[in-house]
């Protein structure tokens, strides 16, 4: 008997032969298969245990009415939302154990949402024509899929493709095996944050919530780390946060490193306690080895390393960042405490720093001060971000809300 099944979905009728490779290496490998058809014109060469019918029908509609719609986007979106419901009714009957999913901008889009339907933990991977491409924007991509590019796959079996093709094959199957889904022994607290040459309360912060019984998740709010922060936040899995790096936000207002709309919402959303702080708000982050974004030219940056450099805002346009922030928290369903570090907030802000503006600190925290929602409680700290007294604040709290009941005891 197979030890672990692995889904395997794409369009029968355009890349049956692909499919069926991936379906014998892993049978080669002692994986199981299920195989799942998300075509809407033709058909596959042997049927499949999910047809495109059943697909269509999870998702609320027919293979009829995906063919009358005329237009493929329409029809792959049928698809799309059939499929990501039908993966999550097999997961949850312990059907699967991870999935495969192959195409190109047309099976890619589908397998975005497939992938997203599935829990962190469950193996999800991707082979496609576009893998890592920025045509993907960070909120279509789910916190721990694995991609692959399907080198020489457009159309047929071929020694390249297959060399991808069987990686993934493996891949998922191996990672099925040995995967350790997250076991929720502990209220998780969820953190955001850079590494310490910017940002170093979680040093601190983080033994001090692991002793008191906590399990402690740190987020890189490069982009990709915050969209797997409002991913679970989203789930309602964090028994608090500290987004204390909402730097994404400001990415999304500037054309940075955008970790999507949606940024510093889904916390409040799920009614999950908030703990806030604008670490390097006044930074937006951009492709170091790129040509400097036209609206970012001219302005006082710095150089992180080869990947990523930051660039500085303005007073006014720190004011916006403020009032963006105030607005997102407007939507809360559970307390949210903002700290506000009036003497700054990254390392390299502080008085003789290469990016130090005093005024421009002032007129965001100015402005955080007459926006900051009738939701949230606003603690201005005489302190930098970075220093003892913030992370003591934070703690002070974090202690306060578990005494009253609005944080499970750790």
């Amino acid at each position: 008997m197979p030890d672990k099944t692995i889904l395997i979905a794409g369009t029968y009728d355009t890349k049956d032969a692909e499919l069926a490779y991936l379906a014998d290496v892993i049978r080669g490998q002692g994986g199981g298969v299920l195989t799942m058809d998300v075509s809407v014109l033709g058909d596959p060469s042997q049927p499949t245990d999910i047809s495109k019918h059943q697909v269509a029908e999870a998702g609320g509609s027919s293979i009829q009415a995906a063919i009358d719609s005329g237009d493929e986007n329409t029809a792959m979106q049928i698809m799309a939302k059939g499929s990501a419901a039908k993966a999550l009714e097999l997961y949850r009957a312990g059907s699967i154990d991870g999935v495969i999913v192959l195409g190109g901008t047309m099976g890619t889009d589908l397998a975005l949402d497939l992938c997203a339907a599935l829990p962190l933990g469950v193996p999800k991977y991707i082979v496609s024509t576009v893998s890592f491409s920025p045509l993907m924007p960070p909120e279509r991509i789910p916190a721990d899929v694995q991609m692959i590019l399907w080198a020489g796959g457009l159309y047929g079996l071929n020694s390249v493709c297959k060399a991808s093709l069987s990686q993934a094959a493996g891949a998922v199957l191996g990672a099925a095996r040995a995967v350790e889904p997250p076991k929720r022994e502990r209220p998780l607290i969820g953190m955001t944050s850079f590494g310490k040459t910017v940002l170093r309360y979680m040093v601190t912060l983080k033994p001090a919530l692991e002793d008191r019984g906590y399990e402690v998740a740190v987020f890189h709010a490069t982009g990709m780390g915050g969209r797997a922060f409002e991913s679970l936040a989203s789930e309602g899995a964090f028994a608090a946060v500290m987004d204390f790096a909402p730097q994404e936000v400001t990415n999304h207002l500037f054309g940075g490193l955008s970790a999507g709309a949606d940024r510093m919402t889904n916390a409040g959303a799920a009614g999950t306690p908030q703990l806030v702080a604008p670490g390097c708000y006044d930074l937006v982050d951009f492709v170091g080895w790129q040509e400097t974004p036209p609206q970012l030219q001219g302005r006082p940056s710095h150089a992180h390393n080869r990947l990523l450099t930051s660039a500085v805002l303005d007073a006014d346009e720190r004011r916006l960042v403020a009032r963006t922030i105030s607005d997102k928290l407007q939507g809360a369903t559970a307390p949210v405490a903002v700290l506000l570090p009036e003497q700054g907030c990254n390392e390299w802000d502080r008085p003789g720093g290469d990016l130090h503006d005093a005024e421009g600190l002032s007129a965001f925290c100015d402005e955080m001060r007459a926006a900051c929602p009738g939701i949230a409680t606003l603690h201005a700290l005489d302190c930098h971000i970075n220093d003892a007294a913030f992370a003591e604040k934070a703690l002070e709290i974090f202690d306060g809300w578990v005494a009253e009941g609005l944080i499970p005891q750790g």
